[in-house]
């Protein structure tokens, strides 16, 4: 009898238990939010300032929890790069806008020909002087004979794959590639413009 009674409450025990756990699990599911509260379904994201843009960006940030270093810290240090990557999207995405107009492609370029090249505005006066005469700074032009193509008049257009695949329609891809051309075969622009002035061509 002692251990008829023993099995009885066991099984008893087990199916109070497994009900138990049922009636967590289901009440955790009917439950929508935590606690009952309702959160904000609309997130806002504070970019960074100019200064933070220029910061190093790596793609490949993993948080490390060796030695105790602190979680929080180094998942709002997490945040802050995402912030970072997306405020130089968007910057990257506002130059080529610009660089679709004539004047905005000449400031684009300007500022790229400085601060990459250290290429100061005699040099400017020439690559402008060039590449008025090669397509009037439209990243569209076009030569139905030969197929150069943009702002530099890339032959064969396909060469400006080495700077990136959008060299159709990005005109920043465009005067990427027409600074490096010219550096590598010319040095800089105004000895690339005193061979157009001979040629024709550069």
């Amino acid at each position: 009898m002692a251990a008829l009674t023993a099995k009885l409450f066991g099984n008893f025990k087990s199916r109070a238990l497994w009900t138990l756990v049922a009636t967590f699990i289901l009440t955790t599911a009917a439950q929508p939010t935590a606690n009952g509260l309702d959160f904000p379904t609309t997130t806002s994201l504070a970019l960074p300032t100019s200064a933070k843009l220029m910061k190093s960006v790596s793609l490949s940030f993993e948080v490390d929890l060796s030695e105790g270093a602190a979680l929080y810290t180094q998942l709002d240090e997490k945040a802050d790069l995402f912030a970072s990557q997306m405020a130089l999207a968007a910057a990257v995405s506002q130059q080529v806008e610009a660089a679709r107009t004539i004047i905005g492609a000449k400031k684009v370029a300007k500022a790229i020909a400085l601060t990459e090249y250290a290429w100061g505005e005699d040099q400017y006066l020439c690559l402008n002087r060039l590449w008025t005469k090669e397509s009037h700074w439209n990243y569209k032009a076009r030569n139905r004979v030969s197929g150069a193509h943009g702002i530099p008049q890339a032959l064969p257009a396909s060469r400006m794959d080495v700077v990136s695949t959008d060299w159709r329609t990005n005109p920043v891809t465009q005067i990427r590639w027409g600074l490096r051309y010219i550096e590598a075969r010319y040095d800089n622009p105004c000895k690339a413009w005193a061979k157009f002035k001979r040629s024709n061509y550069y």
